[in-house]
């Protein structure tokens, strides 16, 4: 099934006829659990990776000998999934209880040393034929490959992720590794997503707020003060959602490839590549959910009728405090080092 994204509810174009001189695409990804196959763009599905090459690991000390063992959270997923779909009496059991916490327990692995070699989970990949905005890699490559580490325990202050970046040619690939290593344990179960196909959607968008000349972001933020004062008076009391550029005009939300980062946490800062220093463009955006409360005007007209806790979280990955991952990368040079930052 395809997802389409319903129209914008105004033309911004027209309030704004600046914004035609900065308007973008991006591939929405619309990951929906499935069975994805090697030959598929997919998050969390397998991944087409030569069996003679080795599996990217984490080497970085840091704790890797405790956490949730991943079959365990795929399990705990399917009981609570199934209790909470059951026509009649939804919810857990108190058996299913019972089960729910012991799957949700801790484990040690004995003996696990902070530098022993980590193997990454693989989160993503992406072929150019399928994502419209995915640009071509080093040497024409036609795939990437994303994969993290499992516990975020990285950089200086002990508490970043580690993102590894792969592109390659798929058509290069012959001998497929089947079975590649596992992480024993997980930090968090927002690290090990639920396999997904994808529903690529290339949408207009346009930038971030905060990153458009001056006197066109004053002219939109007072149109929105306008927005929220007549709502007000009109409301007699009660809340009602408003309009805004960032969540309902501008920036979709959930998993997609290309267009403008938000930074709607930070205050908006360079992203200049660290090898050449040219400013940098979004390659993709990892996000906890596809939307919320505040982007609801997003969610698909195929998802119209499904409860958001059903379809919101699809890949179950959570980036830190529910947020999003914006990666980053060379315009000039595909093969630079990637570089990131989460809003």
């Amino acid at each position: 099934m395809t997802r389409t994204t319903p129209p914008r509810p105004l033309a911004v174009e027209a309030l704004f006829p600046e914004l035609a001189s900065f308007r973008g695409t991006t591939t929405r990804l619309h990951p929906r659990p499935g069975r994805p196959d090697l030959s598929a763009s997919s998050v969390g599905g397998p991944m087409l990776w030569p069996a003679d090459e080795p599996w990217p690991v984490c080497g970085e000390a840091h704790g890797r000998g405790r956490g949730r063992r991943p079959a365990d959270i795929r399990r705990y997923r399917q009981v609570l999934a199934s209790a909470w779909t059951r026509g009649q009496d939804p919810g857990p059991t108190d058996e299913e209880r019972e089960l729910l916490v012991e799957l949700h327990r801790e484990h040690r692995v004995p003996g696990a040393s902070e530098t022993d070699p980590l193997p990454l989970i693989g989160l993503a990949q992406l072929y150019r034929r399928d994502v419209p905005d995915l640009p071509t890699g080093p040497g024409d490559c036609d795939l990437l490959q994303v994969f993290w580490c499992p516990f975020t325990a990285h950089g200086p202050g002990r508490y970043g992720l580690e993102l590894h970046l792969r592109w390659r040619r798929s058509w290069e690939v012959g001998a497929v590794l089947t079975a590649p290593p596992q992480p024993l344990v997980v930090g968090s179960d927002g690290f090990l997503p639920e396999p997904c196909v994808l529903h690529p959607e290339q949408v207009v968008t346009y930038p971030f707020a905060g990153l458009l000349p001056e006197e066109l972001c004053a002219r939109i933020d007072a149109w929105e003060e306008t927005l929220e004062a007549e709502a007000e008076q009109a409301a007699d009391g009660n809340t009602t959602e408003t309009l805004g550029y960032q969540y309902d005009l501008s920036i979709p939300p959930g998993w997609r490839v290309g267009g403008f980062a938000s930074w709607h946490a930070t205050d908006p800062y360079p992203m200049d590549c660290p090898t050449c220093t040219t400013p940098m463009h979004l390659l993709l955006t990892i996000d906890s959910t596809e939307w919320d409360g505040g982007s609801g005007s997003w969610k698909p007209l195929e998802d119209r009728k499904q409860p958001t806790h059903h379809c919101a979280t699809p890949t179950e990955v959570t980036v830190g405090r529910w947020g999003e991952l914006n990666v980053f990368a060379c315009p000039k040079e595909p093969e630079h080092p990637h570089r990131w930052s989460i809003q």
